[in-house]
């Protein structure tokens, strides 16, 4: 599967060109080509601000969201970089808290391309790459990195001396990568996951991460002991729970009342109480407890559970958007939307599980209709047993106008050209 991307630069768009007609082997694993590629540029990976690195099924993105609001409400300036993109390729690389110009971005990716063209790396290689290259140039208090997939063989897992390493929700998803057969790895699912997501961790650093079942908790506790890295575990060395208040945080240090997060769903506390414990964990950077309760209450993810605005797309109707498409997602938005009826417009991916999504919410669902995912192989609508549309605005047209939530889910790449549609850009 391709990660497809266009730009209205024109100068963008030879490098996106360039970038997309990349290959790579079918089953191929390792860091090697990622480090030949960094060394070509010099190793700007060594050369990067403290890093906050973050790995998960789910979560990983919103932690990432929480962990800049809160690093630039104190004052800092952070460099991110996250995928995948929702409209602009230039989502994926944030330097020093502005989306990167599309003049710098054209640039810099053919710097990165002509440096590795003999290289055969992948689209997410030379992404991590030349955002490592950009974010050593340009002087910043932090970074903070989202893993693409797994950990263990992602581009992403070259940093080597990050400020603390973290681990969000655990599920299954990426089976075909995560799962693959391997001597000396985990037998049960779950466990092999946190067993590919603990690669991350690195000696010495803090690994700051959720509470898991015995069999996944094992290989995390397992990675950190091999790498002589703190562990600071939900549950042993930090906790949080939601009161009526908002979100109370503990750990050694003491106590924090802070608010609700902005970004709706419960899940998102939990999140949030990751990205405090992330930073409450390690000895780079102070954040001070006012900034972290004001990056928890101006975090910003889109698409994940998004109520969009009224805008071309909507009209004034209520409609939400999510990106998620495995079964942690359908149980979260089945929590959200319990006791109320929902339409559904999904579009799925053909390598995902299409009950992911329905059979969680099925007692919440008023209708379903399936839509394609633009651009890319997806399930037909015969696969989720409602109706079908040719794309989003005329599914939505033909909702019944009775008052009802909308809910449009299943693809982040879906999720992209809605937020298009609506006028609603990633800023």
């Amino acid at each position: 599967m391709k990660d497809f991307a266009t730009s209205s630069s024109p100068d963008v768009q030879r490098q996106l060109d360039r970038l997309g007609a990349l290959s790579v082997p079918d089953g191929r694993l390792g860091l090697a080509t990622i480090r030949a590629l960094l060394a070509r540029l010099g190793d700007p990976h060594l050369r990067l601000p403290p890093a906050f690195h973050v790995a998960g099924t789910n979560g990983k993105g919103s932690t990432c969201a929480f962990l800049r609001a809160m690093l630039e409400a104190d004052g800092k300036r952070v460099h991110v970089t996250t995928s995948p993109h929702l409209v602009r390729y230039n989502e994926r690389i944030r330097v020093a808290g502005e989306l990167i110009s599309d003049a710098r971005l054209a640039a810099l990716l053919a710097e990165v391309l002509d440096a590795g063209e003999d290289l055969d790396p992948s689209f997410f290689e030379v992404t991590i790459a030349a955002a490592f290259l950009e974010f050593a140039r340009v002087p910043a208090d932090a970074c903070v990195i989202e893993v693409g997939l797994g950990g263990r063989f992602d581009a992403t897992n070259v940093v080597d001396r990050p400020a603390a390493c973290g681990i969000a929700s655990l599920g299954i998803d990426h089976e075909r990568f995560l799962l693959a057969p391997e001597a000396g790895t985990p037998a049960e699912p779950l466990s092999r996951i946190a067993f590919e997501k603990a690669g991350i961790v690195k000696p010495g650093r803090p690994l700051v991460t959720l509470a898991y079942p015995e069999g996944p908790r094992l290989e995390i506790e397992r990675a950190a002991l091999a790498a002589g890295a703190p562990l600071t575990m939900r549950g042993d060395a930090w906790g949080a729970e939601v009161t009526e208040s908002g979100l109370h945080y503990r750990d050694e240090r003491g106590e924090l009342a802070l608010p609700f997060p902005a970004l709706p769903g419960l899940h998102q506390a939990e999140n949030a109480a990751l990205a405090v414990a992330m930073l409450r964990h390690q000895d780079f950077i102070a954040v001070s407890p006012g900034a972290i309760a004001e990056g928890i209450r101006k975090a910003h993810w889109p698409a994940r559970l998004q109520r969009l605005a009224p805008g071309p797309l909507t009209g004034g109707r209520e409609v939400w958007l999510d990106g998620g498409h495995n079964a942690d997602a359908g149980a979260m938005l089945a929590r959200h939307f319990a006791g109320r009826r929902v339409h559904l417009v999904i579009g799925m991916l053909a390598n995902k599980n299409p009950a992911a999504l329905i059979r969680p919410m099925r007692d919440s669902l008023a209708s379903v209709v399936a839509v394609p995912v633009p651009a890319h192989e997806h399930h037909p609508a015969a696969t989720f047993g409602g109706g079908e549309a040719p794309d989003v605005p005329r599914a939505l047209a033909a909702l019944p106008a009775d008052g009802l939530p909308v809910l449009i889910a299943g693809s982040l790449y879906l999720a992209g050209e809605v937020l298009r549609l609506n006028g609603e850009l990633p800023g």
